[in-house]
């Protein structure tokens, strides 16, 4: 069923169009047949990332190793597609991308981006970012995992927590404080000494989708095992800003999806004699579903030409984020009062993509966070503390 009234897909390029109609038959084929029984038991099968691998889809945006090299906009398209069939698929990949390798493709040395990146690429290696702690999240400035040096090498101890893919993942780009430089990145492989991890259970958010806890006990690791290409706060927030882009094209895949079957539920489904599409109460509740579904399609569009042309500031990027996402939301929970019953089964998408937009609301900037980087945007204050 075809709801893209305004027609913003006839905007993309032959080869945007040609991504999204490549990963959206691979989602139908290989993820939607089985999401709801992955959401149920809480899981997402390992061997999905080597597909994505196949497709190109991991660091598509970044250029050589092995990536793709896309647009922004083709990457923001594939996101849709990835988080139209559920929240989880898309933040492996972004994690993957976004989080995993870019910093390694934007910092890392050049032995680090040959010995990870192709690999990483092709779903080989799986990364996992180590950043948000059981006490500091909105606040990374005041992590608690520190590094010390030990002759030529580092020691790290520190805990880090709400790790997508932490436990599957070969290697962690860990960040940590250090008394000399700073806050830096480090690469900490699998397997190494007091490195371990323990999966985050009876979570009710993003339950097709890996999230662990991080211990790293006197991990010790080689000089080369650092990012030497930057320092300080601007390591991860840059990535995050990556990842975040990714995230306001996501949503609007969740959006469609719950759109989608609102409508479909709606003209199938008859009470008092005809469908409930016939009703006036109802028919309100799709077109303001579909209008602003519109709008947070449109934004991303914007924000993909935009990086495209000029880059993208995080203030620009926190507007995507902050409205797409809580739009989204609206749009789930509004689908899933047009199911009435029926939408709170998994036999059905909305109420499945409702609880993931709870944790893609927080994860990566809470909403607050955003909307104080907005105003200081807008008046040059910063009302953080």
């Amino acid at each position: 069923m075809d709801t893209d009234l305004l027609r913003i897909d006839d905007q993309l390029t032959d080869e945007e169009r040609m991504i999204r109609d490549t990963v959206r038959a691979f989602a139908a084929d290989k993820v939607e047949p089985n999401i709801a029984d992955w959401f149920e038991a809480g899981t997402l099968p390992r061997e999905l990332v080597p597909e994505l691998g196949k497709l190109g889809l991991l660091g598509m945006h970044l250029t050589g190793y092995g990536c793709a090299g896309v647009g922004p906009v083709a990457y923001g398209v594939a996101c849709r597609e990835l988080e139209a069939v559920d929240s989880g698929l898309r933040s492996a990949a972004s994690v993957q991308g976004s989080l995993a390798m870019y910093p390694i493709w934007k910092y890392g040395s050049e032995e680090q981006k040959n010995e990870w990146l192709p690999r990483m690429a092709t779903g080989e290696a799986l990364g996992c970012f180590g950043l948000t702690e059981p006490d500091h999240g909105s606040d990374p400035a005041g992590m608690r995992t520190v590094a010390r040096r030990d002759g030529s090498d580092w020691v790290l101890n520190g805990t880090k927590m709400w790790i997508t893919n932490g436990s599957v993942a070969d290697v962690a780009v860990v960040w940590a404080r250090t008394s000399e430089e700073g806050i830096r990145g480090f690469l900490v492989p699998r397997g190494a000494r007091g490195f371990t991890s323990r999966d985050i259970h009876k979570k009710l958010s993003l339950r097709a989708s890996i999230t662990s806890e991080l211990v790293l006990d006197d991990v010790r690791l080689p000089a080369e095992a650092t990012l030497p290409g930057v320092s300080g706060l601007k390591g991860p927030l840059s990535c995050l800003t990556e990842a975040r882009f990714g995230i306001c094209w996501g949503v609007t895949g969740a959006a469609r999806s719950c759109l989608e079957s609102a409508v479909e539920y709606a003209v199938t489904r008859e009470q008092f004699g005809k469908p409930i599409a016939s009703f006036q109460l109802t028919q309100g509740k799709l077109a303001w579903m579909a209008s602003s579904l519109y709008q947070a399609q449109l934004l991303a569009l914007h924000l993909g030409r935009l990086k495209e042309r000029s880059g993208l500031t995080p203030a620009q990027v926190s507007i995507g984020k902050m409205s797409n996402v809580r739009t989204a939301i609206d749009i789930a929970r509004t689908a899933r009062t047009v199911l009435a019953a029926s939408g709170v089964t998994l036999e059905y998408a909305p109420i499945r993509h409702a609880n993931n937009l709870e944790a893609v609301l927080t994860y990566e900037g809470t909403e607050e966070i955003h909307t104080l980087a907005i105003g200081q945007a807008l008046t040059g204050i910063s009302a953080y503390r």
